[in-house]
Order: C-alpha cells, then sequence, then structure tokens
C-alpha cells in the first residue's frame, strides 16, 4: 500500500507548489483535483497540463487518482463541491456534470493517472423519489462508465452522507444495474463511519470492488466533517487490518479539504500518524 495527499486541501496555491510541498512531506502519491485552481479540464490548455506532468516527475510523485467530485468553479450556491449533480432535474443542467464527468476522464488518461473519483448522486431534489433518481443515475452512468472503458481508465463512485448513494449497499445496486468492467468503488474510510458501516466487515465485502481509498478521521459523533487522521474515533489500526487481509497494495488517498488554512500541518500529522500503520505488523 503507499501513501497519497489530495490537492484540494491546497486551494491557494499553485499546481507546482502544491506537488513541492506534498513531496517534501514524505508522500509518494497525489489526488490531482480536477476543479480550479489545479486542473479544471473544461479550461486547461496543453502548455498546464504539461506543467503538471513536470512537476509530478521533478517531486518523484505519482497520480493516486484525479478527483471530479469537487466542481468548486461552477460555484453553485446550493453547495460547491457535488451540484450540479447527476440527479438534477433539469436536463441542461445535469449536462454540465456530465459533461465535467466525460472531460475528466479524458484527463485522465492523458496524465496516465488510472481513475477518477466522482459524486454518488446528489441529494434528491423536492419531489424527486429515490427510485426516480435512481433510474436516472444509472442512465447518465452507463456512457460515462463506456467511455472510461473505452480510454482504458475507471470511473469510481464514492458513497457519501447526505446524497443519493450513502452506504456501501446502495453502491452495490446501482453497479450491478450498471454492470460495466469500469466501475468501481472509492471507499472512503470516515464517510463509512458516519453512516455507521462495520468498516472491517464491509471491506472484507467489497474487495473485488474498492479501486482506491480516502482516508481521515471522523468524531465520535459520525459528523461529517474531515479530520486529521489520529484526532478522531475511527480505529485505524483495524481499518489497516482488514484492508491487509484483503490483499490490496493500491493507494490510500488522504483528503482534507477543511484545512485549507495550513495544508501543511494536517498533511503532515496524517503522514506521522498514518505511516507506522503502513508496516505490517511482525508475524501478520
Amino acid at each position: 500500500m503507499k501513501l497519497a495527499f489530495s490537492t484540494n486541501a491546497y486551494l491557494r496555491f499553485p499546481f507546482d507548489e502544491v506537488a513541492e510541498r506534498i513531496a517534501s512531506l514524505g508522500y509518494e502519491g497525489l489526488e490531482l483535483l480536477a476543479d480550479v485552481p489545479h486542473a479544471w479540464p473544461a479550461g486547461l490548455l496543453e502548455g498546464p497540463k504539461r506543467a503538471i506532468l513536470a512537476a509530478m516527475e521533478r517531486n518523484a510523485l505519482t497520480f493516486s487518482n484525479v478527483n471530479a467530485f469537487m466542481m468548486n468553479a461552477v460555484n453553485d450556491a446550493r453547495q460547491p463541491y457535488w451540484y450540479p449533480s447527476f440527479i438534477e432535474p433539469d436536463p441542461h443542467y445535469r449536462s454540465v456534470r456530465i459533461d465535467h464527468t466525460r472531460r475528466a476522464i479524458g484527463l485522465c488518461a492523458e496524465l496516465g493517472a488510472p481513475h477518477i473519483t466522482t459524486e454518488p448522486g446528489g441529494p434528491l431534489a423536492p419531489g424527486q423519489s429515490r427510485a426516480e433518481a435512481i433510474d436516472l443515475f444509472v442512465e447518465v452512468l452507463k456512457p460515462l462508465a463506456e467511455h472510461a472503458h473505452n480510454l482504458g481508465v475507471l470511473l469510481l463512485i464514492e458513497p457519501e452522507p447526505g446524497l443519493l448513494l450513502e452506504t456501501s449497499d446502495q453502491y452495490l445496486e446501482v453497479a450491478d444495474r450498471v454492470n460495466a468492467p469500469s466501475i468501481g468503488l472509492n471507499y472512503d474510510v470516515g464517510h463509512a463511519f458516519c453512516v455507521s458501516e462495520d468498516i472491517p466487515a464491509a471491506i472484507a465485502k467489497l474487495a473485488p470492488q474498492i479501486r482506491h481509498y480516502h482516508l481521515e478521521d471522523i468524531a465520535a459523533t459520525r459528523v461529517h466533517h474531515h479530520l486529521v487522521p489520529g484526532t478522531g474515533a475511527i480505529d485505524f489500526p483495524e481499518v489497516f487490518a482488514a484492508i491487509r487481509k484483503t490483499g490490496y497494495d493500491g493507494w490510500l488517498t488522504v483528503e482534507l479539504y477543511p484545512f485549507g488554512d495550513d495544508p501543511d500541518a494536517a498533511a503532515r500529522g496524517a503522514f506521522e500518524f498514518l505511516s507506522p500503520l503502513m508496516v505490517p505488523p511482525s508475524g501478520a
């Protein structure tokens, strides 16, 4: 397993400086935010793309993931991360999310990253039934999954509290209906804790679907607010033991976007806490 850090905590810094900072703290990988100010696909020209690749090479970093969940560039007044969503009733506004996702898939392929992560359908709109929203989500995902497959990358869904898909079982319902080899799961440990999921059991059950992990801590209240690992209530030694049992050897990306005021301190604290857990216990 390898540790990476998401650039969505570094919105106040240009990408080349972000890469340097993350590498200097000891991380091997970096999750690229496909959003402003780092890599908004709709406005990313060839020169900035080459600059991103040069910064990665200069700092000996590897892409762990392309984060296409957030859409700060749209700046929807309701919430700047998950609107517009895949289940927007307005087809024209929904197409903004769809087009962004297609572009992010293309950017992922161009940069040589393994996959993108995306939102699990936004909150239900007034008058929208869950069944209607699920049908719409599946309909939207199928051509996106085909596009990802054609480009040789994966499209990972990330369940989140308060959105259409909150739990692992809800993800499986949609994944079974889409039935595409390019669809996978981004398992966010903090999100799973928020919805009171049995994390070790879920990891064991979902191992064939999980292609990437997000790590953050959550308070004992289970309120969805990302904390630096080691400062909340999640049992990370138990989580790491469960992941290790599945044979997973991919990326664990720390996602601490609420710490934009001092992302270095948050990234450093996470690295110092998590690094010892990366080493298997003796006899394991």
